[in-house]
């Protein structure tokens, strides 16, 4: 299996050269390409020819326009990132008869109520960010290739930044932190995408009917002051010396932002899970062996 990987030194890319190794030759590219491959999703043209050249029977798709606040003054380089360049791939691999995956959000949808989102609810991006993810899923849905489109939430990794490195930071010099209480979701490894991706990608070659749309994230659910409650009083638990004493929980409406975020980013996973005989572990678990990692 030839498998081109796109993002490689993103987090969920990084992960992804481990994970797919084991499943054929993997080709990753970053934005800036080599060998004259083009692995930059704002060029259309360059990556429809780096494609056809490849002939690969396998996209994995970890690149992404991801400056949540920012795509509201660039909407049109969102799409074309996130939702043109999705297009193209999957146009490409239809005529290939190959396989698409794909990352999504649960940012297509508004955040309302407290349920879990299923596959089947209805989408209503808040943000252009959501806009231009959903406009993807559409397009790769649209095109006919066979397809894996993931959405999932809160993704973090060992590897670069994150929000429990920050809050880490901050609690070493601040006595208060203000945390927002009121958005609840799963935080969710890379490196668990990662090894599901590959577990799943695996099965749905031998399984084309298992082609589709899935909701992937870590059980459970907490909110951000959860997370990061949890994230301190584990790294106290290891013995680090933290300034912070008091963890204060804050609406959204305390800490304005140029996009708006969904209040309600729970993932209903029975899906995924039941397809592919999968079990998603804490979204604790994950992030204890991040900490333990870092």
């Amino acid at each position: 299996m030839k498998i081109l990987l796109l993002g490689k030194d993103g987090q969920v890319g990084w992960e992804l050269q481990r994970a797919l190794a084991p499943l054929g030759e993997v080709i990753a590219l970053d934005r800036q390409g080599e060998n004259g491959l083009c692995g930059d999703l704002a060029d259309l043209d360059g990556l429809r020819t780096t494609i056809r050249r490849l002939q690969p029977d396998v996209i994995v798709n970890a690149a992404a326009y991801t400056a949540v606040d920012k795509a509201e003054d660039e909407p049109e380089l969102a799409c074309l990132i996130n939702a043109l360049a999705p297009q193209v791939m999957a146009e490409e691999m239809h005529a290939l008869n190959g396989w698409l995956v794909h990352y999504s959000t649960d940012y297509v949808f508004d955040g309302s109520g407290t349920l879990p989102w299923s596959e089947m609810d209805r989408t209503a991006p808040l943000n252009q960010y959501g806009q231009s993810k959903f406009q993807g899923e559409e397009a790769i849905q649209q095109s006919g290739c066979q397809h894996l489109i993931f959405r999932t939430s809160w993704v973090y990794a060992a590897r670069g930044n994150n929000f429990a490195k920050t809050m880490l930071r901050l609690a070493a010099e601040r006595e208060q932190l203000n945390v927002i209480d009121d958005q609840v979701g799963a935080p969710t490894g890379a490196d668990l995408l990662a090894d599901v991706t590959a577990h799943t990608l695996r099965l749905a070659v031998a399984k084309p009917q298992l082609s589709g749309l899935y909701h992937l994230a870590a059980a459970g659910e907490t909110s951000w002051c959860g997370y990061a409650r949890y994230v301190i009083e584990l790294t106290r638990g290891m013995g680090a010396a933290l300034a912070v004493q008091n963890i204060e929980p804050i609406p959204t409406t305390a800490y304005p932002t140029p996009a708006q975020r969904p209040l309600n980013s729970r993932l209903d996973t029975r899906k995924v899970s039941q397809s592919f005989a999968l079990h998603l572990p804490s979204w604790q678990s994950g992030v204890s062996r991040m900490l333990k990692e870092i």
